[in-house]
Parts: C-alpha cells; sequence; structure tokens
C-alpha cells in the first residue's frame, strides 16, 4: 500500500525549496505527500499537483496575540483530526510546531532536534540532502540528484514578454521574514546600483525584482533606466519570470531559490552563510563567497548570525566579480555548479 507523508515546513522560500527533492522522492516511490505550510509558499506549493498543502497563517499563529494564535490552531486542527500517517515529519527545530500536528496519527512522528545527531542539520552538508535524509529516513550517501532543484510542474505565462535584448535581474532587497530580518546576508544595495548602472551601459535590459517588502530599495534605483518589478508578481510569476532571464544576480535570500528552480544562469553572492548549504545544485550557477580573508566567516550557526555592524564579508564583493560570473555564465560553455571564493 502507497505511503502517506506529512510535511510540516513552514518555513521561508529556500526552506521550501530545498525540501522538494526528498518530496518528490517520496512521491515517485509512490507516496501522497501532505504540506502544512505558510501563507506565503502556498502558492508555489500549488505549481506541485502532487502535493495537497494544508495551509497555516503564520501571521496568526506568532504575531497576533494568544488567542489568534490558539484560534489557528485550532483551525488546523479540524484539518488534521481523524487523519492518519505512515510518517509525520516536522521539519523545524521550534518544539512549538508540534502543537499544529497533535491530532495526526502517525507510525514514525518526528521534528528536527539540536540534541539528536540523526534529527540535526549536518554542518556544511546541502540542506537539500539533509532534508532528505531526515524525510526519507535513509542512510548516510547521496548522489548529486539529491540535490538538484526540482522545477514546478506548472506555472502562469511569464508577467513580462521578452524584447530583443539579453535580460538580467537583480534582487536588491530580501533576506527578511515574519520573524527575522538578516541584513548581513544582503549585498549592499549600491553595489547593486553600480551593477545596473554597467550592465545597462552594456546594453542589458536590467529588471528589479523581490517581494511587496523590498520596496525599501526603490529610491536607489530613481535614477536608472531599470525597470522595477519589486512587489508586482506572485511567486509563480516570479519563476516563470526567471526563466525567460539571461541570468539573475541574487544574494542569498527567497528569490535565489526561485531562480533555481529555472534554468536561467544564476549568480548568488554569500558572506556570513555557506555555499554549501543553500546554493542551488544544477549547473549555470555561480556562488560568489566573500570574505576569504576573514577567520570569522561564516558565523550563520543555523540560528542567529554575529552582530556585525560592517558585513565586511558580502562588501569584499566586489561589482567587478559579480560582472565577471555573469559574463562566464553568458559566454562560455554550460557550467556546472562551483564557488568561487573572493576577497
Amino acid at each position: 500500500m502507497p505511503q502517506r507523508v506529512l510535511i510540516v515546513k513552514l518555513g521561508a522560500i529556500g526552506d521550501v525549496c530545498t525540501v522538494l527533492p526528498a518530496a518528490r522522492k517520496l512521491h515517485e516511490s509512490g507516496a501522497t505527500i501532505d504540506w502544512l505550510c505558510g501563507k506565503t509558499v502556498a502558492p508555489l506549493l500549488a505549481c506541485y499537483p502532487w502535493i495537497r498543502a494544508i495551509v497555516v497563517d503564520e501571521h496568526a499563529l506568532h504575531r497576533s496575540g494568544k488567542i489568534s494564535a490558539l484560534w489557528e490552531i485550532l483551525r488546523v486542527w479540524t484539518q488534521l483530526i481523524g487523519t492518519s500517517f505512515d510518517s509525520c515529519v516536522v521539519l523545524q527545530f521550534d518544539a512549538r510546531y508540534e502543537v499544529l500536528v497533535y491530532p495526526v496519527r502517525a507510525r514514525r512522528k518526528v521534528r528536527l532536534h539540536r540534541e539528536n545527531r540523526s534529527l540535526n542539520l549536518v554542518s556544511e552538508r546541502h540542506h537539500s540532502a539533509e532534508y532528505f535524509r531526515i524525510l526519507c529516513d535513509r542512510p548516510d550517501g547521496f548522489t548529486a540528484e539529491t540535490f538538484a532543484p526540482v522545477k514546478p510542474d506548472r506555472l502562469p505565462d511569464n508577467p513580462f514578454p521578452r524584447t530583443e535584448k539579453r535580460r538580467i535581474a537583480l534582487v536588491p532587497g530580501g533576506a527578511r521574514n515574519l520573524l527575522n530580518d538578516s541584513y548581513q546576508r544582503r549585498w549592499p544595495v549600491p553595489h547593486y546600483r553600480q551593477a545596473a548602472r554597467d550592465l545597462l551601459d552594456r546594453g542589458f535590459e536590467v529588471v528589479l525584482t523581490g517581494g511587496p517588502d523590498d520596496r525599501w530599495v526603490n529610491e536607489e534605483f530613481r535614477e536608472l533606466e531599470v525597470i522595477n518589478q519589486i512587489g508586482a508578481w506572485s511567486l509563480p510569476e516570479t519563476v516563470a519570470f526567471y526563466e525567460s532571464c539571461d541570468c539573475v544576480v541574487t544574494h542569498d535570500t527567497g528569490p535565489m531559490h526561485l531562480a533555481g528552480l529555472t534554468s536561467c544562469g544564476l549568480v548568488s553572492i554569500f558572506g556570513p552563510t555557506s555555499p554549501s548549504k543553500f546554493t542551488p545544485r544544477r549547473n549555470k550557477v555561480i556562488a560568489l563567497w566573500g570574505g576569504a580573508h576573514l577567520a570569522c566567516r561564516p558565523c550563520y550557526d543555523g540560528r542567529t548570525f554575529a552582530a556585525c555592524p560592517s558585513v565586511e564579508c558580502m562588501k569584499s564583493v566586489t561589482v567587478d566579480h559579480v560582472l565577471a560570473a555573469v559574463d562566464r555564465i553568458l559566454t562560455g560553455p554550460a557550467l556546472d555548479w562551483s564557488v568561487n571564493e573572493t576577497g
């Protein structure tokens, strides 16, 4: 009899994208996949018809007070009461998320745990591989396919059709979610502005992308002839747009993972986080890891970043480094995934 699996992963866009390879493997083995997810990522999961999404209002859960949180928990329970699964895997470290699946009956019911090695994420190993190991209950030892991003089965039409110019998308905002603003992960906005200016001078079409909360960067680009689409599209529309791009330039944030779901070129910029854990593993992807001279890199421990006022690791990735990586993707042979250390 086919297995029935419940995944609990509400988190950010990148978290969901890195769980998808393991979910796909389970689906291909005949399992049915139910996924407890947040409202933000639900439209993305709807692009995978083999996933049944059960949507949780994270704002009500975390930001609207105890009464709202209780009502949201009860609402989720009404969808889960009486259900049974072969496996219920809570891919969250916070024990409070176990409350959401309290009514669920499952033969195997586990949650990520920092004190249990088999249920912790091994340092420096790609998160897709770790989620595969835990979700699929497999021993160590993975092939490259373990890391490969899972393209959506269906997408809306590209919201911004191609012109004759080569298209570069920039993601100057991001690195922020409902609970945290991880400014340490952002490549400086002035660097993005200079990159946009240089790309425009070279005849590229430059499009700014990001979520509605990223509009704070708009003023930095006001005098440039960029096409500003920040906050204009849903997650599926953003993926469809990235598929039309020659290259996307971004730091370690949600749109990096959305671009990873496509076949476009991708230049991803890292500093306090390790590219070995997070970069989409496919061809035409170059990760630039700044701060090679810094003993403090990486400083992300899986929960928090160092309170660093200078973020020198990100600043050490220059505009020239990024443009050279774009050129390599656009003019060279098909590249395998790689990390280039800078600074």
